[in-house]
């Protein structure tokens, strides 16, 4: 047998275990308790049957297999809930049942998961970090608090819509929805402008790029082991992106440290909380946690511009 055929026979030997290896793993997991759904292809599964609108898609397949169904995207077990009465069954009534968050390689840049409050599963990390969102970010007495900061940004806005009005130019509503948005967070939390309406600041484009690698979908994550090769890029960009944020949000923290100590006067925004709290005796927040939860407030801002809402 010569070195061809001796090639091709172990190619064939490798190739057939492979194969064999992907469908006895997939004949084990379809038998588990699983809820209906299409039966996926080899390998690719059922990602093929979402096309490029999938919301309209599963809403098509939930009117065949009804409100809870499951989808294997590549090698992921995926199930899909497509009622609000479904949603309160596992969002509400038996929430402690599902405590696991979903994380991709992009979230995973820089271990944001394991120190974001939006990736943490349920635990008592997750229960601190969620308590000082609501002690001290999302509080009646913060509300009230910022009530003339947000009048304040309001009439900034209006009058760039008058500006715009009046000199005949033409107005990007989603861009200018997430500059009062932006800026209305960046005050209540750091007490400065993060973005301008004319235009794009260094810290607003690094979180557009955060934003879209985060929904950017990745080979990676729907096929194991494409994830060591990073095919698209989408681990390395989301490493550069949170890098950055983390890296700004140091300078910040670090400008506000050595402003405290060369004056008494003393800030009344978010910073200055979490800085008290992470001097604080019982260290209920680490500077890590804190950085990491100004890059999810930062990011949620942007939630509102059209860049990032799905086409219908």
């Amino acid at each position: 047998m010569d070195l061809t055929t001796s090639f091709l026979v172990l190619l064939l030997c490798l190739v057939w275990a492979c194969f064999h290896l992907l469908t006895s793993n997939s004949k084990r997991k379809r038998s588990a308790k699983l809820p209906p759904g299409p039966y996926p292809f080899p390998i690719i599964g059922s990602i093929l049957q979402l096309g490029q609108n999938p919301h309209q898609s599963l809403t098509k397949l939930s009117k065949i297999y009804g409100p809870l169904m499951h989808l294997r995207l590549g090698s992921i077990d995926t199930i899909v809930v497509s009622s609000p009465e479904m949603a309160k069954e596992i969002l509400q009534t038996h929430d402690q049942a599902f405590p696991l968050r979903l994380t991709t390689a992009a979230t995973r840049a820089l271990d944001h998961h394991a120190t974001s409050v939006a990736f943490l599963p349920i635990g008592s990390q997750w229960r601190n970090l969620r308590k000082i969102c609501k002690d001290h970010m999302f509080s009646a007495q913060r509300l009230y608090a910022n009530e003339g900061l947000r009048q304040e940004k309001l009439h900034k806005l209006l009058q760039y819509v008058q500006e715009c009005c009046v000199n005949g130019r033409a107005m990007d509503i989603g861009q200018a929805a997430v500059v009062t948005s932006l800026n209305l967070m960046s005050n209540t939390v750091f007490s400065v402008d993060f973005a301008d309406y004319n235009t794009c600041q260094e810290l607003e484009d690094i979180i557009r790029r955060c934003m879209r690698v985060w929904g950017s979908p990745n080979l990676g994550d729907y096929f194991g082991f494409l994830g060591l090769f990073d095919p698209q890029g989408i681990k390395r960009e989301a490493d550069f992106c949170v890098g950055k944020l983390l890296s700004i949000f140091d300078d910040i923290i670090d400008q506000r440290v050595e402003a405290s100590r060369n004056s008494q006067a003393r800030k009344t925004d978010l910073l200055e909380v979490l800085l008290e709290i992470c001097d604080g005796n019982q260290a209920e927040l680490t500077r890590d946690e804190m950085k990491h939860l100004f890059v999810v407030s930062t990011s949620s801002n942007f939630l509102v511009s059209p860049d990032f809402s799905p086409s219908v």
